[in-house]
């Protein structure tokens, strides 16, 4: 994530301001980005199991899925040119994530954002006037850049206009949005899919333009966020007219005071990823590796990438494989929206671990379930077929109330105000890294793993529970100023950072 800040206080509660219409439009505007990320997801995936597409741009596959009757059901879109179609956009993803952290930071959160919008409009018009491969996946870099920037800029806006009580609540939002661009893109598809003529996948693609100008539109009319207008040296007294704006209140100067700490505080670190190697911040470096590297093995990117295809695999029409994406993606937005209003209540570890049980299970139904019933040739039976589905969207109701939302959340408040973009930006970085890994891997491991994939994710869901059973503190409603107290209390974390305090004194 972008080099910033976004301040609560250990007097917090008395800070003054509550959600305006004011801030309510600008994240809904900004939200976009989120909506741009999972219009992606969810476009890639249905136009891939799409004939005329395939037929066009991947025809190997194309014959592999319709007249090869020798090759296994697993193997039929196993092809490195189509995984390359869609990892190509989180390669380019990665890159301009660190050219994103270094504009947000330094121009604001604003111009990331333009800049986002506008590479991601571009990628939606060439990838929807698409003539060959080459222009298909320069489309898809294009996209990339856009997610880049977009990641970048848009949590780190929500989070800075929020009003802190409503943070968390907030930055939920972001995967909220991102599951409407999902489900917006499945029920596309499912529409261009009975466009005669073959040319419907055009129009799926070409739609991202919508959210894209959207953002893009309106980064030119967002205020910038009283945090980057500091930052940035434009003094306190525009940050105070814009804070007082956004929070509807005259009296802000305590929360005002603490955002210009923050930025002295941040002006004194310069080498911020050589301090969070420090030995008093392992647990926050372990959990800026592990969170990110978790919430890609899930296997929710087989889902979200791959569904369309999934389905046809186990025998599903081409029509009934989209509507299949359609029934996941709503599940999915739902089980978010529930996230964000019980995320503050019932904690973070208690959905963690509820979430993560759900998913192994699911994924044990459907991995035990296509072993038995699903060979190299033919399809389940319809009866199986639904059963496979409804254990998906049990596994996908897991992942939107777990680790989709938290896998975002948890690392944005962990980290103490010194080394809070070093954090970030590593945390971004690593589920670009495993994203690509995943996508690159997927279709492979399926053909190669059969059934076997769910098991394999499966496992790592068990890991992960257990992880988080054992290593994750609860961070509910604990100002991240005092964040640091989580780890001296924890059983194993102690142990490390009591010990750094011990030499840091004897020095």
């Amino acid at each position: 994530m972008a080099g910033g800040f976004a301040v609560t206080s250990a007097a917090e509660g008395n800070y003054n301001g509550n959600i305006t219409w004011f801030v309510i439009l600008s994240c809904l505007m900004a939200a976009m980005g989120g909506v741009i990320f999972g219009y992606d997801i969810g476009i890639s995936g249905g136009v891939t199991s799409m004939d005329s597409f395939l037929k066009r741009f991947f025809h190997e596959v194309y014959i592999k899925m319709n007249e090869d009757t020798k090759i296994s059901n697993y193997c039929k879109f196993d092809s490195q040119l189509l995984t390359s179609f869609t990892s190509s956009l989180y390669i380019a993803g990665l890159f301009a994530s660190f050219c994103a952290s270094f504009v947000t930071r330094v121009f604001g959160r604003k111009p990331s954002m333009l800049i986002g919008g506008a590479a991601f409009l571009a990628g939606s018009a060439l990838g929807g006037a698409a003539a060959n491969v080459f222009m298909l996946i320069l489309g898809r870099a294009l996209l990339g850049v856009g997610v880049g920037f977009a990641n970048q800029s848009v949590p780190l806006y929500l989070s800075e206009m929020a009003p802190p009580r409503y943070r968390g609540a907030f930055n939920n939002g972001f995967q909220f949005s991102l599951g409407i661009g999902a489900l917006s893109a499945n029920l596309i598809n499912y529409g261009t899919q009975k466009i005669k003529g073959g040319w419907g996948w055009r129009v799926s693609l070409a739609m991202g333009a919508v959210p894209a100008s959207i953002l893009t539109l309106g980064a030119l009319f967002l205020p910038e966020t009283p945090n980057s207008l500091i930052q940035s040296h434009n003094g306190p007294e525009k940050a105070k007219s814009m804070l007082q704006l956004v929070r509807g209140t005259p009296s802000i100067q305590a929360e005002l005071d603490d955002l210009v700490k923050a930025n002295l505080n941040i002006q004194a670190i310069r080498q911020p990823f050589r301090t969070i190697t420090q030995e008093k911040y392992r647990p926050q470096l372990v959990m800026a590796i592990a969170i990110p590297f978790f919430q890609q093995v899930t296997g929710i990117n087989v889902i979200g990438f791959y569904a369309p295809v999934l389905f046809r695999a186990i025998g599903l029409g081409e029509s009934a494989s989209l509507m299949s994406a359609v029934v996941t993606g709503v599940i999915g937005c739902s089980s978010t929206f529930i996230s964000m209003l019980i995320v503050d209540k019932l904690g973070r570890r208690t959905l963690f671990l509820v979430g993560g049980i759900q998913m192994l299970v699911s994924q044990v139904m459907v991995g035990g379930i296509m072993a038995a019933k699903l060979g190299d040739h033919g399809g389940l039976s319809k009866g199986y077929a639904y059963v496979v589905l409804l254990s998906i969207c049990i596994y996908v109701a897991g992942f939107g109330w777990s680790w989709g939302p938290l896998g975002w959340l948890v690392p944005s408040e962990i980290y103490p105000l010194e080394i809070r973009s070093a954090g970030q930006s590593i945390t971004v970085a690593v589920s670009f890294v495993f994203t690509i890994a995943v996508a690159q891997t997927s279709l492979a491991m399926l053909c190669h793993l059969k059934s076997g994939i769910f098991f394999f994710f499966g496992g790592w869901v068990a890991v992960m529970t257990a992880f988080v059973y054992l290593l994750l503190p609860e961070t509910k409603n604990i100002p991240i100023e005092q964040m640091d107290r989580v780890w001296r209390e924890h059983w194993f974390w102690k142990r490390i950072v009591d010990q750094e305090n011990e030499t840091t004194r004897e020095i």
